[in-house]
């Protein structure tokens, strides 16, 4: 195994940290670099481009850095404390130095683990009152963010016919693996049937000032409740695109996430939760569409893992079941199955 990168090396050390703290716990992601340190984290973002980021050079990665704290303080103003400076002086690294700035590190309050929301579910300790805090923690946070001329850009048709035949294009080579033939062209053919029939609804989404700079990954991981805080932590700051859209988009993510995770009743109340305190009353006829696309996205994800020539066999099948079942979800949707 590769030795980690000299700055890496240093941030494991406890004495690094002005804190002090017992120990330092590493967890990496294919972009970042997080340090767990007591009741704080630390994170580092890699220089790595992956086409639909880039954070290759300092400058971008110090960036992304402010833009991580200042997008993700909008739903969780508690958690996200700042970007601190990390300086390379006399052969030492020094955190919050700015005499000779190498890197930028995001610091944050760190959440109890335990009260993730995929956590308390598992537990049975999240129920309907649970989710309807979370739409209406989640339609307040929306409240304050403007649908400004920017942001109305990306509901208009055209882009979202972009994003959505995008996927298609990215998932063809994968009919007769993880998804059948027929599964991918009833998802297709309904998805583009939507949007050719309902262009005055996704006008009028636009018009409603339902397309925003939102949060672009609310999955159940991203979320957790703790005593009466909600915590919505990690949305995408490293590309637009991913991020703006209509809120149905992020509210589908999370119902669609629910019913992948076999709490389709949970998901129904958040949703109606959320449609109420937002006082969205034509979310429920875009909501469908915006579901099959989350569930199509996070197959096309899914997908992806398989071209890794370095997965071993066992990894391989568990990646192409979860896949097919993320296919298998979008496909009902488009037939009412679900």
């Amino acid at each position: 195994m590769a030795a980690f990168p000299p700055l890496v090396q240093a941030m494991l050390d406890p004495s690094f940290y002005p804190h002090h703290p017992p120990q330092v716990d590493l967890v990496q992601t294919h972009i970042s670099y997080l340090f767990l340190c007591g009741g704080i984290v630390y994170k580092v973002k890699k220089p790595v481009d992956f086409g639909f980021l880039d954070f290759t050079t300092l400058e971008q990665r110090g960036f992304f850095c402010q833009q991580e704290v200042r997008l993700n303080k909008r739903f969780s103003p508690d958690v996200y404390l700042g970007v601190v400076p990390i300086s390379l002086v006399g052969g030492s690294f020094r955190l919050g130095d700015e005499t000779a700035v190498v890197e930028y590190a995001v610091k944050m309050r760190r959440i109890n683990e335990e009260h993730m929301l995929y956590r308390l579910l598992q537990a049975g300790r999240a129920g309907p009152e649970t989710m309807q805090r979370i739409g209406g923690h989640l339609a307040s946070a929306y409240a304050t963010i403007p649908s400004d001329e920017k942001a109305r850009t990306f509901g208009a048709l055209d882009v979202i016919a972009t994003n959505v035949k995008e996927n298609f294009e990215q998932t063809r080579h994968y009919i007769g693996g993880p998804v059948t033939k027929e599964a991918f062209s009833s998802i297709e053919r309904w998805s583009l049937s939507f949007m050719k029939k309902n262009r005055a609804l996704f006008e009028q989404r636009v018009a409603q000032g339902r397309i925003k700079d939102c949060h672009g990954d609310l999955h159940l991981q991203h979320i957790c409740v703790e005593g009466e805080h909600i915590y919505i932590f990690d949305c995408i700051e490293f590309n637009e695109r991913f991020r703006f859209g209509d809120v149905a988009s992020d509210v589908a993510f999370l119902a669609m996430d629910l019913d992948f995770n076999d709490y389709p009743d949970l998901g129904s109340i958040f949703v109606d939760a959320y449609a109420a305190a937002a006082a969205d009353l034509t979310l429920s006829e875009v909501l469908p569409f915006y579901k099959v696309y989350r569930a199509y996205v996070r197959a096309k994800v899914t997908s992806f893992l398989l071209d890794d020539a370095a997965l071993d066999e066992k990894a391989r099948e568990e990646v192409l079941q979860q896949a097919k079942r993320y296919y298998d979800l979008a496909c009902r949707y488009v037939t009412g199955n679900t």
